[in-house]
């Protein structure tokens, strides 16, 4: 007898997942919400040591394919936050905001802002505490800081509609993380799904906004200059081109989606 291969859900099944993941995540207590967002900005900084490391490892001999080792190296970062159940800004865009269309009495916008408010700012608290931690002289291996310090620079010194639109590609990418991730049935279907998505989103590299501002954050670390206010105005314009892209992009474009085939049904 044929094994059974398990058939891809319809987009109605997988806003329906969508759904009751997203009620999970809005029903979280503050301190489970604190906790998993602190968690999840301490495991971005392990992703960003590990492209820092490879890069300086790979790029004295092979040039630019160090930026494709190091993507590489990033996307086991986005491995652990799916595994792991980490709540991380703009990928929980897609779940709760499915839950708030599906609520026909509320949009629960109160639910909503708690959330990501949360996320946001635990994600980057995590996430620098961690990174104080990697900036202590010889915890990183020779070159690492350099090439940390040196992607830093490139993200401040761009100009702010090349770091909107690069946030509008990043919040796209991983918003639809989400999305893909109510389209699998099995765990190595997640990891896969999360490792392709980590790979692109450095590969570019685009702009995720708590990616990015520990990116900068890492480069003031190690010597780079960079001044606060050039760090709070990239978060702000990347914040704002992850919220276009994330929530107009994909979250919105998908619930119509569902609705139309709702529709069709009916």
């Amino acid at each position: 007898m044929a094994e059974h291969v398990p058939i891809a859900p319809s987009p109605s099944e997988i806003f329906h997942r969508a759904v009751e993941e997203g009620e999970r995540r809005l029903d979280q207590s503050t301190l489970e919400l604190v906790a998993t967002s602190f968690i999840a900005g301490f495991t971005i900084v392990f992703a960003l040591v590990a492209l820092g490391i490879v890069h300086a490892l790979v790029e004295p001999r092979f040039g630019d394919v160090a930026k494709v080792a190091g993507a590489l190296a990033f996307a086991v970062g986005i491995v652990f936050l799916v595994v792991g159940r980490a709540e991380l800004f703009n990928e929980n865009f897609f779940d709760p905001a499915a839950k708030a269309v599906d609520q026909s009495d509320s949009w629960m916008l109160s639910s909503l802002i708690r959330l990501w408010a949360i996320t946001l700012v635990l994600n980057l608290g995590g996430g620098v505490l961690l990174a104080v931690v990697f900036s202590v002289d010889g915890v990183l291996p020779s070159g690492s800081a350099s090439a940390l310090s040196e992607v830093a620079k490139e993200l401040v010194h761009r100009g702010t509609v090349t770091t909107f639109a690069s946030a509008i590609a990043g919040g796209a990418l991983v918003s639809l993380l989400s999305y893909l991730l109510q389209g699998v049935n099995s765990v190595n279907g997640r990891i896969a799904v999360a490792y392709v998505v980590g790979f692109l989103l450095a590969l570019g590299p685009f702009d995720h906004v708590i990616v990015t501002t520990l990116h900068v954050v890492f480069g003031m670390l190690f010597g780079a200059e960079i001044g606060y206010g050039a760090l709070i105005t990239t978060a702000a314009v990347v914040t704002a081109g992850n919220l276009v892209g994330g929530l107009g992009l994909v979250t919105f474009t998908h619930v119509a989606q569902v609705r139309g085939a709702r529709q069709s049904d009916g």
